[in-house]
C-alpha cells in the first residue's frame, strides 16, 4: 500500500488496540443504544482492563480520559453498521470477504453461524495479526476454518500477489471492508488499494469504508470533536494523511468504478443508532468521519 504502513511493521497498531478497547467497553453497556454485540472483543484485551469497563462509572472515566468527544459513539455506530453489511453479505452468500487492515476484527468468529460458503480473508501486518491469533489461541477462541489470515509487509510485498497466493479469487462476488484505514494512507496508497479492489471485484461486489473530510486535515475545525481527535492521532504518532472533500464522495467512487449506495455522516449515524423512541438524539457522534457503502459498476 505504501510507506505509511511503516508504523505497524514492528509494533501492534495503536488504532487497532483502541478500536478493540471501545468495542470491549460497549459490550458491557446496559443502554441498548450503546451496547455492541462484540462478545469477542473483551477476550482480546488484557484481563486487568475488564473490571474497568464492566463498572459503569469507571467505564465512563476511561472513555472520557482516553477518547476524543464522540469517538466512542462513532466506533459503536460504525461497528453496528458494518456488522449489518457483513451479516447481509453472509445471508446473500457472497463468495468472499476481504478485510483490509483487519486489526482485532472478530466478525469471522462472531458470525460463523450465519456463514454457509463465504471465505473471509483478513489482510494485515504480521505483528498485529500474530498478536490477535495468539490471543485467540490463549483464550480458547475457535477460529472458523473459512477465515484465512493473510500476513503482509505492505512496503515489500504486493497485495495482489499475496491475495492470489492465499486463494482470494478475481471476478468473485465479494465484500471489501476498509474500516478505520483510509485516513492513514497517502493518495498513492489509496489509488493502489482501490485498484486492487477493482481488479478482484466480481459482478455485484460491494465496498464499505470510512473516511474523514479533507477539511479536517487542513485544521479548519468545523466539526464536533475535531480538534481533540487530531491532537489524539498526533500524540499516538499515527497521523492522518488522506481525506475526501465533503461533496466529492460520489465522484471519488465513480473514478474507481463504484456507485454509492449510502453515505452516512455523523448526523445520519446519530439518527440511525442514537435516536430514542420519542425521536430524541441521545448521543453526539464525532463529526470528522463518514461511512461510505458502495457497489461495483458492471
Amino acid at each position: 500500500m505504501g510507506k505509511t504502513e511503516k508504523r505497524i511493521e514492528n509494533k501492534i497498531s495503536k488504532t487497532a488496540e483502541f478500536t478493540c478497547m471501545i468495542r470491549s467497553a460497549s459490550f458491557y453497556e446496559k443502554n441498548p443504544k450503546y451496547k455492541s454485540n462484540d462478545y469477542i472483543a473483551p477476550v482480546l484485551v488484557p484481563k486487568f482492563f475488564i473490571p474497568v469497563i464492566k463498572i459503569s462509572p469507571l467505564r465512563k472515566l476511561f472513555i472520557n480520559r482516553f477518547f476524543p468527544p464522540g469517538m466512542y459513539e462513532y466506533v459503536i455506530a460504525r461497528t453496528k453498521f458494518v456488522d449489518s453489511i457483513f451479516q447481509k453479505v453472509l445471508n446473500d452468500q457472497f463468495d468472499q470477504i476481504l478485510i483490509f487492515g483487519a486489526g482485532f476484527d472478530s466478525r469471522g468468529v462472531r458470525f460463523a453461524a450465519y456463514n454457509q460458503k463465504t471465505k473471509i480473508f483478513e489482510l494485515d501486518a504480521p505483528v498485529t495479526q500474530e498478536a490477535k491469533i495468539n490471543q485467540f489461541k490463549k483464550r480458547g477462541v475457535e477460529i472458523d476454518p473459512r477465515v484465512i489470515f493473510v500476513s503482509i509487509d505492505f512496503n515489500k510485498e504486493s497485495v495482489e500477489d499475496k491475495l492470489l497466493e492465499s486463494g482470494f479469487k478475481k471476478n468473485q462476488k465479494s465484500l471489501f471492508i476498509l474500516e478505520g484505514l483510509t485516513m492513514y494512507l497517502n493518495s498513492e496508497a489509496i489509488d493502489n488499494t482501490f485498484k486492487v479492489i477493482n481488479q478482484f471485484a466480481g459482478e455485484d461486489s460491494e465496498v464499505v469504508f470510512d473516511y474523514i473530510y479533507s477539511s479536517v486535515l487542513r485544521g479548519e475545525n468545523l466539526y464536533y470533536g475535531e480538534s481533540e481527535v487530531l491532537d489524539g492521532v498526533k500524540k499516538e504518532d499515527e497521523p492522518w494523511s488522506f481525506g475526501i472533500e465533503k461533496s466529492e464522495i460520489e465522484s471519488f467512487l465513480e473514478n474507481r468504478n463504484l456507485k454509492l449506495i449510502k453515505n452516512l455522516n455523523s448526523e445520519d449515524l446519530e439518527k440511525e443508532f442514537f435516536k430514542d423512541k420519542q425521536g430524541n438524539i441521545v448521543a453526539k457522534v464525532n463529526g470528522t468521519h463518514c461511512i461510505a457503502y458502495a457497489t461495483k459498476v458492471n
